[in-house]
């Protein structure tokens, strides 16, 4: 378990630790793309897809978790929802109630499904600005197959921590990124299959948007099943001179 302590130099560190690096499925005793994002005594996950919930209980628990971001209802990113609502069920037996809040948009019929109870509340996003814990969240659209967000939170020192979430390549993702401290980017192809599988960025694609959105250091997840993911890493080096990496599960980032 982790233990907080954010203050350093007068003002907060924002720590962003990967709970899980994978794109479609987990490999074994691995879990999808996740992000838990700390900011003093907040934690915040970005993500909850199939594997996360066990892979988060390795660096918090349960009843530490005050908030969660779902970028879209694809199953590698809502599989351990239902898994978390029956955790907060358990863990409100066992111990002080404490309420865990879900947001997302509602661009999908699978909102309507999910129902607020005295355990887990679900919020749609507002347009623009709204604020979640101690970060100013904002929100872009992505391309991808089905409704998708990207997020960037900053925290009150404006420290930026950008996800592009699920995307193919977009031009406002540049905009949107720029001078984040941490671009955390899906690579979940290769740069001979771009173009070719629609909704996804290759590793020079991610770098590329490193490059223009000049980032302080790119972080690479979503991973995909087959060939060497370090070439992901060479890719983006090709567009980007800045601190790249695949993202490594439960190592934590500072910025």
């Amino acid at each position: 378990m982790i233990e907080s302590n954010d203050r350093v130099m007068g003002g907060f560190v924002v720590r962003v630790i990967p709970i899980g690096v994978w794109g479609g499925y987990p490999k074994a005793n691995g879990a999808n793309s996740s992000f838990l994002v700390i900011e003093n005594d907040f934690h915040l996950l970005i993500d909850c897809g199939s594997g996360v919930l066990a892979s988060l209980q390795q660096v918090i628990a349960i009843q530490d978790l005050d908030a969660v971001i779902v970028t879209h209802y694809h199953h590698d990113h809502i599989a351990d929802i239902g898994v978390l609502k029956y955790a907060k069920l358990v863990q409100n037996q066992l111990h002080e109630n404490k309420k865990i809040s879900v947001y997302t948009h509602d661009q999908d019929d699978k909102f309507k499904e999910w129902k607020s109870n005295e355990d887990i509340q679900f919020y749609p996003f507002k347009e623009g600005e709204q604020q979640i814990g101690p970060f100013t969240v904002r929100t872009l659209v992505t391309n991808h197959p089905v409704y998708c967000l990207a997020i960037q939170l900053e925290n009150s020192k404006g420290k930026k921590v950008t996800f592009t979430a699920d995307t193919a390549w977009k031009e406002e993702l540049i905009a949107f990124s720029a001078g984040s401290n941490l671009l955390v980017s899906e690579a979940n192809l290769y740069e001979h299959l771009e173009g070719k599988i629609p909704g996804h960025l290759s590793g020079r694609e991610a770098g590329r948007l490193a490059r223009k959105g000049n980032v302080e250091q790119l972080l690479l997840t979503h991973l995909p099943h087959f060939g060497d993911v370090n070439d992901l890493v060479k890719e983006a080096r090709s567009e980007y001179d800045g601190p790249v990496s695949l993202a490594v599960v439960h190592h934590t980032y500072e910025v």
